[in-house]
């Protein structure tokens, strides 16, 4: 519950007219939330949540140009002490994480009852975070598995040299030899050089891998952190 007699602002974002309207209904029925915007893309519910500041956002997870994951970033870029509530339609954990990543605080699925919503926004609003208890031990055990991933890769660049680093920076920014060679002063016979030492050490076969090698394990910052 709110308190000294302050209500809970909040945004719903979802596409649909209907649904909104009906869970405006079902939230203002209660004496401490109150709804101060409505959108339905993702775009607008940043702009919205820029303009009402709420406390805590619902958006749908599947919101029309910038989904649950693009929009909650946004707005927490714009708000950050907006709290975001993600409503999705299964229980996933490849989904939630990239959610959890953005900045979300709290995930529910469709198939939750508007007592839970009303339960996840008043949690949210104290400062807590709310995960659905059947989702706790597979999303524990992503995680888990994303840091040994991410381990592994992190051994992977510390075999490299700082100029191969520079070299994996430069790919995975989209640079080709030419590029590199002109960045770095080198020649692009010797940018191809480095290029086939990375391949043969992270053991990727094309730029292409290359390039998501570093995006898919988060390490991009590390590339040219310390000398070779």
């Amino acid at each position: 519950m709110a308190g000294d007699g302050e209500s809970i602002r909040i945004l719903l974002a979802d596409q649909h007219a209907l649904f909104r309207e009906a869970l405006r209904r079902g939230l203002e029925s209660h004496a401490d939330l109150q709804v101060v915007g409505e959108a339905r893309n993702g775009p607008e519910a940043a702009a919205e949540a820029e303009r009402t500041l709420p406390h805590v956002a619902i958006l749908d997870s599947e919101l029309p140009i910038t989904d649950g994951v693009q929009t909650t970033a946004l707005i927490k870029e714009r708000v950050p002490r907006c709290e975001v509530l993600v409503v999705g339609t299964d229980e996933d954990c490849r989904k939630l994480i990239p959610i959890l990543d953005a900045g979300a605080s709290g995930y529910l699925t469709k198939e939750s009852p508007l007592a839970d919503l009303i339960a996840a926004v008043r949690t949210l609003y104290r400062g807590e975070t709310l995960i659905p208890p059947s989702m706790l031990g597979p999303l524990l055990s992503a995680l888990l598995s994303r840091k040994k991933d991410q381990d592994r890769a992190a051994a992977h660049i510390s075999s490299l040299t700082r100029r191969e680093r520079e070299v994996l920076a430069l790919l995975a920014e989209g640079a080709d030899n030419d590029g590199i060679a002109r960045v770095l002063v080198i020649s692009p016979q010797t940018a191809r050089t480095h290029i086939q030492n990375i391949f043969g050490k992270l053991s990727v076969h094309s730029r292409l891998e290359a390039a998501a090698f570093v995006t898919q394990n988060g390490i991009f910052p590390e590339l040219v952190a310390a000398d070779g």
